[in-house]
């Protein structure tokens, strides 16, 4: 890579990868540091194409989204993952049913599988449209609608606490660390 290109890329990484270090925790269950080796992973392989990419973050994130179904297709990767308690909430004057969301919502998606979440991530932080999802995830559009399902379902199961978090959620403005899931009671 040229003098203009190494410039090019770091401008790249610097402006850009607390968002996609974000989708990256998404991706991984919550688990910083393995999001940190995602993304990381992913920017070695795009800086070795870097002169040839049209679009680069739209590259990085393919490389993101595949690089996290290589992890979840080996069965040696598979281990459980411990997720401490969210605390109990002091009161939402200060903002803290936001807060509480987010770690109810962080938690939760930490406990499913590792399928799940990434369709949930894809369709509804990144949102996009299901022919998108199973082009990146090599599937049918039937499979992602089908996962979708049962992954909202599963998050319900798992999260009952949302529902009574909806009120109070559905008046905030929408933030980009969890897009909103419809949760019913």
């Amino acid at each position: 890579m040229d003098a203009a290109g190494q410039e090019s890329f770091r401008e790249f990484v610097a402006g850009r990868s607390s968002a996609l270090l974000r989708t990256a925790v998404l991706l991984s269950g919550g688990d910083r540091h393995a999001a940190e080796d995602l993304l990381q992973n992913a920017l070695i392989k795009a800086a070795g194409r870097w002169q040839r990419i049209d679009e680069p973050e739209a590259y990085v994130r393919r490389i993101l989204y595949r690089q996290q179904v290589s992890r979840w297709r080996l069965k040696w990767r598979r281990r459980e993952l411990t997720v401490a308690e969210p605390p109990e909430s002091a009161g939402d004057a200060d903002g803290a049913a936001g807060v509480e969301l987010r770690l109810v919502m962080r938690g939760a998606l930490a406990r499913l599988t590792a399928r799940q979440r990434t369709v949930l991530v894809l369709r509804y932080f990144e949102d996009l449209p299901e022919g998108e999802v199973a082009r990146i995830l090599g599937c049918s559009v039937g499979t992602v609608r089908s996962t979708t399902h049962r992954s909202l379902a599963r998050l319900r199961a798992l999260a009952p606490e949302l529902a009574a978090l909806g009120p109070a959620v559905a008046e905030q403005e929408p933030s980009r660390d969890f897009s909103p899931v419809e949760v019913r009671p």
